[in-house]
């Protein structure tokens, strides 16, 4: 059990993610392959214009300690975003676990994609006894007030979505797959495709045109096929060039030539004894 020390001032000094277990041992095994790839798809995509990529954070997958009362309360979400979190840039110094009272800043976007055994929970359906630690649902909407809470089942391609209004979440009408977040300056959509040669429904992030945001991937594929365009269009750019200079050629050989028959023309006339200066007009 973690034990708060005592600070100079006769305080409790506040645990953090190095007090912490970044794994509840209770819960053993590892996320299955879609729980490892949609994840990585969400962070991929996740380019926000309002915001350095320095300025907030993304995990998956990680411990988020929420209750200094009870410092070993902890929720795992699949995924979640926070705006105003700064990313750690060096590797020592990469997060542990995510504890509220420490980075004091909750999540704005928390993303659980639902299986058969959790989805009661992600919905807040299942009823706990008072002595029973808080569910996800208590956690993310009365505790920590997250703005947006998304759960995705992908065996039935369901795209669920909540905002907090007034301490209480709220069903977003998501018919049309998608869901505008102002803030973060993306949307969050359901897009059919191919990701890491898998086919299916995945949830990615579009920007405000409704353009899917591409992936590391894509963008370096997108930069190559940019960079074979603009040699196609250099190769189209000299070979016009070049049938400009053959047609300037040719008119110039042209009028040589003409001008060559002039001249013979004028020999001619004047071994005949007619001077070509002074023919009649006529003819």
């Amino acid at each position: 059990m973690v034990q708060l020390q005592s600070s100079h001032k006769g305080q409790k000094s506040l645990p953090t993610m190095y007090d912490l277990p970044s794994e509840d041992p209770e819960e053993p095994g590892l996320p299955d392959e879609f729980h490892d790839l949609q994840p990585n798809f969400l962070k991929n995509t996740c380019q926000s214009p309002n915001y350095s990529q320095n300025d907030y954070f993304i995990a998956k997958d990680l411990n988020l300690y929420y209750d200094l009362e009870h410092p070993l309360w902890h929720k795992r979400p699949d995924w979640f975003l926070v705006l105003g979190a700064p990313r750690s840039t060096n590797q020592q110094e990469l997060r542990l676990s995510y504890v509220i009272w420490q980075e004091k800043v909750a999540p704005f976007l928390v993303v659980e994609l639902a299986s058969p055994g959790t989805e009661n929970e992600d919905l807040g359906l299942t009823e706990r006894k008072k002595e029973e630690i808080p569910t996800k649902w208590e956690v993310y909407e009365q505790i920590l007030q997250v703005p947006y809470y998304i759960i995705y089942d992908r065996y039935e391609n369901l795209f669920r979505g909540f905002v907090l209004r007034s301490g209480k979440y709220e069903a977003l009408d998501l018919s049309e797959g998608r869901l505008w977040l102002e803030e973060l300056g993306l949307g969050l959509g359901l897009w059919q495709g191919s990701y890491e040669e898998i086919e299916g429904q995945w949830l990615r992030f579009y920007d405000r045109f409704g353009n899917w945001i591409p992936t590391s991937e894509e963008r370096v594929i997108q930069a190559e096929d940019a960079q074979e365009q603009e040699r196609q269009r250099a190769i189209l750019a000299e070979n016009a060039q070049e049938r400009e200079r053959q047609a300037k050629e040719q008119e110039r050989r042209r009028a040589d030539n003409a001008e060559v028959e002039l001249q013979q023309l004028r020999d001619r006339l004047l071994k005949l004894g007619i001077d070509p200066n002074n023919l009649p007009s006529d003819l």
